[in-house]
Order: C-alpha cells, then structure tokens, then sequence
C-alpha cells in the first residue's frame, strides 16, 4: 500500500505569498491575552497561519451570553463552566495539530512571569478594560516586547501598536481615564470585582475584523525583516479605526511617549538563576540570591501582587488570617461568610510590598505569596538594584524549534 505523503502545514498554500516565510512562522512566539469574542478570532487566525507557539492567558470561565460571539465555544463549555483559555487552546489544536499552544487560567499580571512575556515575538491584546490594558502595557514595556491592542464595541472597533521608546498606551491616555483606572489599582481587589462587571456590546463581525487586523499586523511584526526592508508598513505610531455602520475606515497618526511615564521602565539587565523557581521556599531563594549575586541584604519588591496575611474588621476587632496574595483577597472575602457581610469599609489588611530575612513566614515558596512561575524579580542589595529571573521555570513553557 503507497504511504501518503505527510505535508507540512500551508504548504502550497501560503508559499503563494512572497511575504511568507515558512521558517519564521512556524517558530514565532506569541501570547494571546484575553480569550473572549476578539481572542477566539485572534488564536483562530494564528492557528491557520501556523504560528508555531502560541499561549493563551484568560482568567475567566465561559458563559452563555459568550456562545453569539465566540468562535470558538460550545454551549457543553458554557454548561460546565470551563476555563476560556482552555478551550480555546484546545479547540486550536483541533484546527492545527501541528502547532505548539499553551494555556494560562489566570490574570496577565500576577500568573503569568516576566520571563515568559520577555520571550515572545510579540503580544496580541485582547482585552476589554483600560486597567487590563495598563498593566499589560507596563509589562509589556518591562519585557521589552512589542504588543498589538485591539478593542470594539457594537459595530466599532480600532487596532494599534505599542513598542518600547517608541509608543506608549499610558501616554495615550487622558488625565481623567488615569485618574479611574489609579483609582481602581488602589483599591484592594476592587479591581478584580470590576474586570467581571457589565458587558460591552459586540457583535461577531467587529470581532472578526479586528481579530484579523491584529493578527495581519502581528504577523508583519513576525517578519521582522520585511518590517525593516519596508515590504511592510505596520500600524505602529498610527491608529487604525474601524466604523461599521457607515462603513467607515481611518488610519490616522497616534503618538506618545514622554519622559515622565511610569510605564517605560525597562528590564534588559535580567540575571538568570537556573536554580531559582517559584516553588522555591522563601529562606532558600534567599541562600540562594545571596550566593548568586554576591551580596548580604536581600529585599524582595513584590511589584505586582502584594501578599496580605491578616485582615482586621475595625468594628469588632475580629481578625482573619487569609495567607494569599493581594489579587486572592476579594475572592477570599466573597466565600467567606462572616467578611462578605462587611462592609469593605470596615476592613483592614496587612500586606507586605516588600519581603526581606526579617518576614515572618520563611517557609512559604515564592508561588504562594504571589510570584508566578517563571516571573523576573526586583531584589534591592547594598550593591544596588537587581532583576533575577525564576529560570528554573522556564520548562513550563517549552517553546518548539521546527528545521
């Protein structure tokens, strides 16, 4: 019996294109954060290009009201309340089993690590919160990493590009849309209860529109070489706006990056420690630090997540011992009975931003109090200022190199 021939995915197809290189493709990295209507139309699309490693962050758990608009999903995931992330990362697999697609259940912020966005070609936003889009923004900026944002609502939507030194969303923003978002981020898990709050109208056509121009402009950011030779012009520096309902389109000029913006900081000077994981105990990542970069004082800054080990009501003095990090606070509070009855108000909380030898819960990992795997953190010494990767970690997030 004649053996079929095993063709290599788009062969013939995408060969047409004389932009298209078959290599780059197969062996991009990119992350998806953000896997509702927009998303499912993103990982579908880079799905059929064949994008070689793709991964997926969504907290969320999908619902009904999802089903008009996603791609995606079935009404069984809405039935079972499954992780959005992970269905769509595993009904992309079924569109292209050739390709390497991963999923993370949970915040961009404080589940996925540094490490992990600093290694991606680039990042495809899909998002539908200015909060969301901050902290993606920073991160972004941190890892030095491209990332496209898309955003719609009814039968409006836009796409644009931001880059280290060269563009900035927070820079975009007006005084009084940072003020509300600022407003938010002081607010323990306030934040959170707001991201599953109100739904902006959308239809599944502004999704496909936007989903592919995101994914046309992050596959011309892909081609990097293409980019510099000017075959592409891509969206970076512009603002590409869509209007459906009399089917207007616009790409005009949008520019900002100024010099005060907390957002640009940059960490392009990462200490890698093979020996280091967020499941590493607490008095061991010291020993361990302490060893690697030659120093005594060890301060961990828990930049993006706060642990919080005690919660006081200041009505009756009752103390309660929650043991999480910040962004686990509203969950805690909502599924215990004695605080949800509470007014917010009557609240406080403990909470350490930064951890040195002296904090009192040494034998807790790094995981437990906040940090993600794989993350990079800022350890303050007498020598100066550091940023250590959780390199051991990198194996959760193998990356597959195709000949």
């Amino acid at each position: 019996m004649e053996e079929l021939e095993i063709k290599e995915w788009g062969k013939e197809v995408f060969d047409l294109l004389s932009w298209y290189k078959m290599d780059v493709v197969k062996n991009a990295k990119v992350l998806v954060v953000g896997a509702g209507a927009l998303g499912n139309e993103v990982i579908k699309n880079l799905a059929l290009f064949g994008v070689g490693n793709i991964y997926i962050v969504d907290f969320d758990t999908i619902e009904y009201s999802n089903l008009t608009r996603s791609v995606l999903f079935r009404e069984d995931d809405a039935d079972k309340g499954y992780f959005k992330a992970e269905v769509a990362c595993r009904k992309a697999r079924e569109i292209n089993p050739n390709i390497n697609i991963q999923c993370i259940c949970g915040k961009l912020n404080t589940d996925v690590g540094l490490g992990l966005y600093r290694k991606m070609d680039v990042v495809i936003g899909c998002l539908d919160s200015r909060l969301a889009r901050l902290q993606l923004n920073r991160l972004c900026m941190r890892a030095d990493v491209s990332w496209v944002e898309g955003g719609m609502e009814n039968l409006t939507g836009n796409v644009r590009i931001f880059k280290q030194g060269e563009n900035c969303y927070e820079c975009g923003l007006t005084e009084n849309a940072k003020q509300n978002i600022f407003q938010q981020l002081s607010c323990a898990g306030v934040a959170h209860r707001n991201e599953k709050q109100g739904r902006i109208p959308t239809t599944p056509v502004i999704a496909s529109i936007i989903g592919a121009v995101e994914v046309q402009e992050a596959m011309k950011l892909i081609h990097k070489d293409e980019v510099q030779s000017g075959v592409f012009s891509t969206l970076l520096g512009k603002w590409f706006h869509y209007e459906g309902m009399h089917n207007h389109v616009s790409i005009y000029d949008s520019v900002a990056f100024f010099d005060d913006c907390p957002s640009h900081e940059c960490w392009n000077d990462i200490v890698k420690m093979p020996s280091l994981s967020a499941d590493t105990r607490i008095n061991d990542a010291f020993t361990l630090i302490q060893e690697t970069l030659g120093v005594k004082d060890v301060e961990i800054n828990l930049r993006n997540d706060k642990f919080v080990d005690i919660i006081v009501s200041k009505n009756d003095n009752q103390r309660f011992t929650p043991m999480l990090p910040e962004s686990k606070i509203s969950d805690y509070i909502d599924n215990n009975y004695d605080l949800y009855t509470r007014s917010r108000s009557d609240l406080n909380q403990n909470a350490y931003e930064n951890i040195d030898e002296g904090f009192p819960y040494q034998r807790l990992t790094l995981r437990e109090i906040g940090i993600p795997y794989y993350d990079v953190i800022e350890i303050t010494t007498e020598k100066g200022v550091f940023h250590v990767e959780l390199s051991k970690d990198e194996d959760r997030f193998p990356i597959v190199v195709k000949e």
